[in-house]
């Protein structure tokens, strides 16, 4: 039996930027339950970077959220628009994707996907289905529904047509193949970050010109990374994957900033609203925010790893970084090289994550960051012995096997 529209209400819009709009929302929900009929929650993804992390995961754990109070999901992988290239935020258009590597990283995303989505509760659409059937007059009915004055008010298109930068005619008619989509298949909500704004609400426009019930639009924040002031990156190296390691991840969600906590408990996790209404109080009320982010950190990593793991993470970070030991079951880093001195194995070092660049290990171990068997290092043609494990900066840990 579905939950009511206001307990719906509640958990579809925690942690939620902007909702378009509220009172369809709560129609769509009435008739849901009246009908005994999932709604259909939309998202597009347009394949061109499968490595998914926390803040990618934002918008797939509000679609879990909706998929466990009864809802569908129908996630459509843009093969089609994938071979235009989303211009969003860029200053000029982004290289267009061929086929193979569309289809190649459609199927990583789908892998990924799926450690946080009810697969049951999932529909995987690609928009070539659609897309590609469209006639000319059928093309020239779409572009019809829209004014280029409208495309121009996208913030990037604006920019760009400013200052002069060439804007391809085909790349205008991405916010409306997408758009199309949400007729396709008769989109009741579309989820996206805020920088989907224009995209989304386009798809609204789409389905009112074609007699259609609109779509709701929720937008959910753009989550900071480590650092605490930048978007989630991978090549920023702030980022939690939600392929690492259990000890890794549960290691890098203990150091989120403090300032940041809620913000994760919000965005990162299925946690009922009351309850991260009771944690917030607790925290205002003096409760220790590393005590309060050890829970955070133990809920995130059992997302996307069993109990057993998530347990071995905790005790590993409490033996690593609270008693400050050497825990006995560490990563492994194999060395086959010529040289097996320090200053080979930075490459290797930096390659699998452990610091990331070359020159970020040499300023560690100029100031006593660098620990190789508990005793501080800073010569690098120290010659590495298998077994040796090394300590870089406060909280990673390497075993060198030979």
């Amino acid at each position: 039996m579905m939950k009511s529209v206001e307990e719906q209400f509640k958990i579809i819009t925690k942690g939620v930027d902007t909702l378009v709009n509220e009172e369809e929302l709560k129609e769509k929900l009435k008739r849901s339950i009246k009908e005994d009929k999932p709604l259909i929650i939309k998202l597009g993804l347009d394949p061109s970077a499968p490595d998914i992390h926390l803040g990618h995961a934002v918008v797939l754990r509000k679609i879990k959220q909706m998929q466990d109070l009864g809802h569908k999901a129908v996630i459509i992988i843009g093969d089609f628009t994938g071979q235009i290239g989303d211009p969003t935020g860029k200053a000029k258009g982004r290289k267009a994707l061929s086929k193979e590597q569309v289809k190649e990283n459609a199927i990583t995303y789908q892998t990924q996907i799926f450690k946080i989505l009810d697969k049951d509760k999932t529909e995987i659409r690609f928009n070539g289905e659609w897309l590609s059937k469209l006639n000319f007059e059928d093309v020239i009915k779409l572009v019809a529904s829209t004014t280029v004055a409208r495309i121009l008010e996208r913030d990037d298109f604006k920019k760009r047509y400013s200052n002069n930068v060439p804007i391809g005619l085909h790349e205008f008619f991405y916010p409306l193949m997408q758009a199309y989509d949400s007729v396709a298949i008769d989109a009741d909500i579309e989820l996206g970050g805020t920088d989907q704004t224009f995209n989304i609400l386009m798809g609204r426009n789409l389905q009112k010109s074609m007699e259609k019930d609109q779509q709701v639009a929720l937008f959910m924040p753009i989550l900071e990374g480590l650092d605490g002031v930048e978007k989630m990156s991978k090549s920023l190296g702030n980022y939690i994957g939600v392929n690492e390691d259990a000890n890794i991840m549960f290691k890098k969600v203990m150091e989120v900033p403090d300032a940041l906590i809620m913000k994760y408990f919000n965005l990162a996790t299925d946690m009922h609203p009351d309850e991260v209404t009771v944690i917030e109080r607790e925290l205002k009320e003096g409760k220790n925010p590393r005590d309060v982010k050890y829970e955070l950190a133990r809920i995130i990593t059992l997302l996307y790893h069993s109990e057993e793991d998530t347990m071995k993470a905790m005790e590993f970070y409490n033996t690593a970084f609270s008693k400050k030991e050497i825990p006995d079951d560490i990563p492994e880093l194999l060395i086959e090289l010529e040289n097996d001195k320090l200053i080979d194995i930075i490459p290797l070092l930096v390659s699998n994550q452990y610091v990331v660049s070359g020159s970020e290990f040499r300023r560690l171990l100029k100031q006593g960051g660098v620990q190789i068997n508990g005793e501080k290092m800073d010569d690098l043609d120290y010659v590495l012995s298998s077994e040796d494990v090394l300590k870089i900066g406060k909280k990673k840990f390497v075993k060198i096997i030979k």
